[in-house]
């Protein structure tokens, strides 16, 4: 999964976090059994003697900024405000995550907390590198944030952490060129995607395309897969079958998926060799699916010309057709922790606990009760999967000004709204892997080295084939 570089301005992330920052030390009930809360309960440590000082580790990929400032601003508030138990942070980058928790783990060298993109959850509880969040924490977990973001945290129905940063995709279009087109709004079926597709599209006289219709992205897997997925979703299909043991690719629902994308490249309206990350902040792609971290990238890099930009539901097939794909991250505690007691209370304190917090763009004074890392990721551009948190953070349904200088950003709704009815993104031990693998294939497609049919043939084979190798 690509990670982003979020344009939120720090000094207003700064202001947001500063409202959650301070409360009462709290997490009674929340540990696993073998501890008491931290500075509130009967001081006896998991991992220690009674009262002794305890220092957690949590390694996350928040190694730029300003993410790794606004982590910083809440553990800080943390540390503030207990005495017994410090958090400390450490970081690397999303590219190197996966593996240092794998190395380290090995190396018995894990951190007490880790922050992993939920793809692999299903490799790293195989691994044995998570542990199962207590009882009564995932009462909490599953009462408080969207059935999408439960899921993507849990692994045959067991959860295995707090859902942080979740991403849902949605269409982003420019207005601007839908109007020169004589296009009034976003398509809401896919023949109205084509249709636009096809109007707003333009090449110079050499053949040069200066204007995609529809972008297809081929920056990654998050870039290529998410938004295929999301297609296939809004088309009632899913990427694997039910138990995740073999792939459901080839269906009706993948081959119409595939179809689209291959017509809009054969009829000159997309082309997958063209950046779209680069290409639709300057005005030369008229629509592209994506996840809702990119407002706040088009926001720092379109500047005044981001009011041109809107989003809409993913259309499907129909009219009433709905459906998308949901990725995130969560927070979870090493199964070889000293100290788990300790960390499910920091968890809980972060994830769990609401404490007032200013709305973007505004004072740090007053503000509305939403959990920390709520907060924190609103601060930055993103959202958890606690949809309450999310509305009253960014005032009802993301309403704000079109470019997001007062604070809210209305863009944001159409994916808050995904969140009701996302399809969560599969997680199994060989999850990675298999995503993978369907890269390969989609950009097979788009680039004529592989028929749709051949590709799904191809890829059918080969998942299922890596689905049934043992771990």
């Amino acid at each position: 999964m690509r990670r982003r570089t979020f344009t939120a301005g720090a000094a207003a992330g700064a202001a947001l976090l500063a409202g959650a920052g301070c409360d009462a030390p709290g997490g009674a009930g929340y540990g696993d059994g073998e501890h008491g809360d931290g500075d509130g309960g009967d001081g006896r440590g998991s991992g220690g003697r009674r009262g002794a000082p305890v220092t957690l580790t949590v390694l996350t990929h928040y190694a730029s900024e300003p993410l790794a400032s606004a982590l910083q601003t809440v553990v800080d508030a943390w540390n503030a405000t207990h005495r017994r138990i410090t958090v400390r942070t450490a970081a690397v980058k999303f590219a190197d995550l996966l593996t240092t928790y794998m190395v380290r783990q090995a190396a018995g060298q894990g951190a007490d907390i880790i922050h992993p993109y939920c793809l692999w959850t299903g490799q790293l509880v195989r691994a044995g590198v998570l542990r199962p969040v207590p009882p009564a924490a995932a009462r909490q977990i599953r009462r408080d944030f969207t059935p999408a973001a439960v899921a993507a945290s849990s692994v045959h129905g067991t959860l295995y952490g707090y859902p942080t940063e979740v991403q849902t995709y949605a269409l982003y279009y420019n207005k601007r060129l839908l109007r020169q087109a004589g296009i009034d709004g976003p398509p809401g079926t896919w023949q109205e995607l084509e249709d636009a597709a096809y109007r707003t599209a333009r090449r110079d006289r050499h053949g040069n395309m200066l204007v995609q219709g529809f972008g297809l992205s081929r920056a990654d897997d998050a870039s290529v897969v998410g938004q295929t997925l999301a297609l296939l979703a809004a088309r009632g299909g899913t990427f694997l079958t039910s138990d995740g043991r073999r792939t459901a690719i080839g269906s009706a629902a993948g081959r119409d998926v595939l179809d689209l994308e291959r017509r809009l490249i054969d009829r000159g309206a997309a082309d997958s060799g063209i950046s779209l990350l680069g290409a639709f902040p300057s005005g030369q792609v008229a629509m592209a699916i994506n996840a809702g971290w990119w407002t706040a990238s088009l926001r720092g890099a379109m500047g005044a010309d981001y009011r041109e930009v809107g989003v809409a539901p993913v259309p499907g097939p129909a009219p009433d057709d709905r459906g998308t794909l949901a990725t995130g991250f969560l927070l979870g505690v090493n199964a070889k922790s000293r100290y788990p007691g300790e960390a499910w209370e920091f968890l809980h304190w972060l994830n769990g606990v609401r404490a007032p917090a200013a709305r973007p763009g505004r004072s740090a004074g007053g503000g509305v009760p939403v959990s920390r890392m709520s907060a924190l990721q609103v601060s930055v551009g993103s959202m958890t999967g606690r949809a309450d948190d999310m509305r009253a953070l960014l005032g009802g349904d993301g309403e704000g000004d079109a470019d997001g200088r007062g604070g809210g950003d209305r863009n944001l709704g159409p994916f808050l709204d995904a969140l009701r009815y996302a399809v969560p993104e599969p997680n199994g031990p060989r999850a990675q892997q298999a995503k993978s693998l369907l890269r390969k294939n989609i950009e097979d497609v788009w680039t004529g080295r592989a028929s749709v049919d051949a590709a799904l043939r191809t890829a059918g084979r080969q998942i299922d084939q890596e689905l049934s190798r043992p771990y």
